[in-house]
């Protein structure tokens, strides 16, 4: 019988392991919800139209778009990590009637969207909302890119490799990580090292609004803080008083609308 020494045993037995936990952890970042899960009849409240997109790998995406006659902006949202688009109608609303038309992405592997869900696929995924707007006539100096929790590193991506007006980040984080390591220290950091926006974000030059709830507990408000120290130029960073990770829009009520429409009427364009 053939015996294989302890030294070669062990090693490849820990690199298993180790590879079955990266792989583990980062499948755990995403939650998608396939359609039908979710509230599809939101659409017609919104008078959101289907748009469908293509990556460039192919992958065919699912958007909704609500129009505003008239906009000087639009806004590109892309999401956070669990959900789908219909879970984030409010948001539509209160984006809608600040001033901005909305192009609400579902990521692939959510909602309608095929294929899925990598960081490198989100990123494709965001290419080709972007591209979209362009080509609905839409100036770069007129959309915002507005990023939600695991959205806000998308948003960053996009805006190091394309031009944009303005970046709204709402509970972002300086890396996944940083993320990681607050729910399992030392070993999260290990596993999980995707989404870093901290040396993205000191290359983007348009202005900025941070939101962050201070009871955060997902997203600690440290993180969002690294990042705003992070980030050049005209920034802000609006903490919402008794908000947590998921309930913003709640907590702030009104001021959420009023406050974006304060960012953009400043906005040049």
């Amino acid at each position: 019988m053939l015996r294989v020494p302890h030294y070669v045993v062990w090693p490849v037995l820990l690199a298993w392991t180790y590879g079955v936990l990266y792989f583990l952890a980062n499948r755990a970042i995403y939650y998608p919800a396939k359609y039908p899960q979710g509230d599809w009849g939101q659409q017609a409240s919104l008078g959101a139209e289907d748009v469908w997109l293509e990556a460039h790998d192919n992958v065919k995406l699912h958007a909704w778009w609500t129009h505003r006659e008239g906009a000087r902006l639009v806004t590109l949202f892309l999401h956070g990590n669990a959900g789908n688009i219909t879970h984030r109608a409010a948001l539509i609303r209160e984006i809608t009637a600040a001033g901005s038309p909305v192009l609400m992405l579902d990521y692939r592997g959510y909602g309608k969207s095929g294929g899925r869900p990598s960081e490198k696929g989100l990123y494709a995924d965001s290419e080709a909302a972007y591209a979209y707007l362009l080509g609905l006539g839409y100036h770069p100096n007129q959309i915002i890119l507005h990023g939600e929790s695991l959205g806000t590193a998308v948003a960053i991506d996009l805006a190091a490799r394309r031009p944009c007006t303005a970046l709204v980040l709402e509970a972002p984080f300086s890396s996944a990580s940083d993320v990681a390591g607050s729910v399992l220290p030392v070993i999260g950091p290990a596993l999980v090292r995707s989404f870093n926006s901290v040396p993205k974000i000191r290359f983007i030059v348009p202005p900025k609004l941070f939101i962050h709830g201070d009871r955060d507990n997902i997203v600690p408000l440290r993180f969002g803080q690294k990042l705003f120290d992070a980030a050049q130029g005209r920034k802000e960073f609006w903490i919402v008083k008794g908000a947590g990770h998921n309930d913003i829009l709640y907590c702030a009520g009104p001021r959420y609308r009023h406050r974006l429409q304060d960012f953009y009427s400043a906005l040049k364009i």
